[in-house]
């Protein structure tokens, strides 16, 4: 049965940027892609099928990251193992096992900024240099497999770079996105030094507040995550990179952000069963003397968080391509 075409723009439909109706037929589109845990495996063998290219890219990664942006000093792990140990035995009593303290040190370590070495304002833009290093590089690589060419790492380097200053136009819009959450954060603090939140009515009226800015944000997030895909394009122009992945997230961002929710929960479990042996390892290592002072965990947690970022750089993109070959049928 053919769909009502009624009252509706069939070429290219711009819903919600008036306040005219926006009609349902409009923006309900069918979408058949894999499965999360087959999307999870086929970003793993794209990865993993191509060792050749993305292992010694992460070597490089992991380099850049020491180099320009730091690594976390043994010293300071350090100071997180003796506070844990001296908490453990005044509040503990000193019961509590290597595995749970394993546990408190990975969580504490990524919560206080960690994985970063240095905080100064010239290690955080590096930080950004690098991720945008990874992004392009990766769906660069994979935008070429895809294609069944033969891709080489050098290639990847030498010619992914370009679109970088598109790059940095999508980054801008998506930070002016983040305003909402930004003004959430400042709201917070200020109700919590003010006794705000206090009060059952005004902690209601703040958590409604609350679930609106990370809505709008998510909202507007959930296309422009897409953007920084589309704009690695050759040739694509930040604003129809925008533009493209708006028209793309047409009806889709709830499926794209429980895709985004899943690839969390999978980062969680991967963080959790590699780095929680590394870090016992660690703790039976460091009862030797000569072994004190070997930064094996902050250079393990480096590893780490450039394998993520090259891991949901090609799981984003596999989505992309989906979403852009089934309109494309």
């Amino acid at each position: 049965m053919a769909k009502t075409t009624s009252k509706k723009n069939t070429k290219q439909p711009k819903l919600h940027k008036s306040f005219k109706r926006s009609y349902r037929e409009d923006y309900v589109k069918s979408f058949e892609v894999p499965g999360i845990m087959q999307h999870f495996f086929e970003t793993f063998k794209i990865l993993f099928k191509n060792w050749k290219l993305f292992l010694p890219f992460l070597i490089i990664v992991v380099l850049l990251n020491i180099l320009f942006v730091g690594v976390m000093s043994e010293s300071n792990y350090s100071q997180f193992q003796n506070v844990l140990n001296e908490t453990n035995k005044q509040v503990g009593g000193g019961e509590m096992n290597s595995f749970s303290k394993a546990g408190l040190l990975l969580i504490s370590t990524i919560t206080t900024s960690g994985l970063s070495g240095n905080s100064s304002e010239a290690a955080a833009i590096f930080s950004v240099i690098v991720f945008l290093i990874i992004w392009l590089v990766t769906i660069y690589l994979i935008r070429h497999i895809l294609a069944g060419h033969h891709v080489k790492l050098r290639d990847g380097l030498y010619n992914a770079m370009t679109p970088l200053i598109s790059t940095f136009v999508v980054f801008a819009v998506a930070v002016i996105q983040c305003i909402p959450i930004f003004l959430l954060i400042i709201a917070y603090s200020a109700a919590i030094q003010t006794d705000f939140l206090s009060t059952p009515f005004y902690a209601l009226l703040f958590l409604v507040f609350a679930i609106l800015m990370i809505v709008l944000s998510g909202y507007l997030l959930s296309s422009s995550i897409i953007a920084f895909v589309a704009v690695s394009a050759p040739g694509l122009y930040p604003l129809s990179a925008l533009r493209t992945a708006s028209e793309l997230m047409m009806g889709r961002r709830i499926k794209f952000i429980i895709r985004l929710i899943a690839l969390i929960i999978l980062f969680i479990i991967i963080w959790a069963v590699i780095m929680l042996p590394l870090i016992l390892f660690d703790l039976w290592m460091k009862s030797f003397e000569w072994t004190a002072g070997i930064p094996f965990i902050p250079i393990c947690l480096t590893i780490m968080t450039s394998f993520t970022c090259i891991y949901a750089t090609a799981y984003l993109y596999l989505y992309y391509r989906w979403m852009l070959d089934y309109d494309e049928k």
